[in-house]
């Protein structure tokens, strides 16, 4: 069956990025001059998915709009001759087919997820964190989309984390089947690091099955009050297999004050424009 359908969730309030959040989302924070959620858009298009399903929260309205058509802004650019500009701001309104479903409380990832249930329906579908921005030569979602395809079940996105960072993440405990691709025994979500089954982290890429939804909807709370999704997939991998994906490429966390930092560096590096300005500010930033 193909996978048609990306849920992004960006309902959360954003508050370590004060002041900058109170009235701007953090998902249309600018990594240069492109806001962060156009890159977790592109990264699923690039993969041949063809709905985003946001699920928002208060305030949030303004992420739909920037992928929505700007008809009186392109006409004040076209009046001033900047078609280039037109010509950008019609691309992203025609990236892709963009719905969105609220979620009215914030009760974790899994409650999350659940509030797609409806626009996702009976069939398979991605999950992206839109605080995880990750570049690679081959779309993160495709790399895991490519196993979804032979093996026909749920694919998390994996990477190996220090010890240190391990209470920061869902861990696996799992067997390598080949290189990069392990089979999912147990997980489980944000353990000590002299609990954890290992070093192997869930990252903010999934393709699940829909029978997710079902065990979402009868999860009692966890960590934090909130209904986990590692939760739930830990109850799921007890019914069906789940693998994991080490995937291909560089990951930056930009829920993250200083990964928000690493990631504007690393993409203005990527960029004609700006990368010998860039080493040569970092160069002397270092005298």
């Amino acid at each position: 069956m193909k996978l048609r359908k990306a849920v992004i969730p960006v309902a959360g309030l954003g508050t370590r990025f004060l002041p900058a959040t109170k009235t701007v989302p953090k998902e249309l924070l600018p990594i240069v001059d492109i806001p962060s959620i156009q890159y977790v858009v592109q990264e699923a298009v690039d993969a041949g998915i063809e709905e985003i399903i946001f699920v928002t929260g208060r305030g949030k309205d303004g992420i739909e709009d920037h992928f929505d058509e700007a008809p009186e802004l392109e006409q004040v650019l076209a009046d001033r001759g900047n078609q280039e500009m037109v010509k950008m701001l019609r691309r992203i309104a025609e990236m892709t087919e963009v719905v969105s479903v609220r979620q009215k409380k914030p009760l974790g990832l899994g409650h999350a997820v659940l509030c797609a249930r409806d626009l996702v329906g009976n069939e398979p579908f991605a999950v992206m964190l839109a605080d995880d921005l990750i570049d690679s030569a081959m779309p993160c979602i495709r790399q895991l989309l490519d196993i979804f395809q032979t093996s026909n079940e749920s694919v998390v996105a994996l990477m190996e984390v220090p010890p240190a960072e391990v209470h920061q993440y869902g861990v696996i405990k799992g067997k390598l089947v080949k290189e990069r691709l392990y089979e999912v025994e147990a997980m489980v979500e944000k353990p000590p690091a002299s609990e954890a089954p290992s070093r192997m982290a869930i990252i903010g890429r999934y393709v699940l099955r829909p029978e997710i939804f079902s065990i979402l909807q009868k999860l009692p709370s966890g960590k934090g009050g909130e209904i986990q999704l590692t939760d739930g997939l830990a109850q799921l991998v007890r019914e069906r297999k789940i693998y994991g994906c080490e995937f291909d490429g560089d990951r930056y966390d930009i829920g993250d004050k200083f990964g928000f930092v690493r990631a504007t560096i690393a993409y203005a590096l990527k960029r004609p424009d700006l990368k010998d300005k860039v080493v040569e500010y970092l160069k002397s930033a270092k005298s």
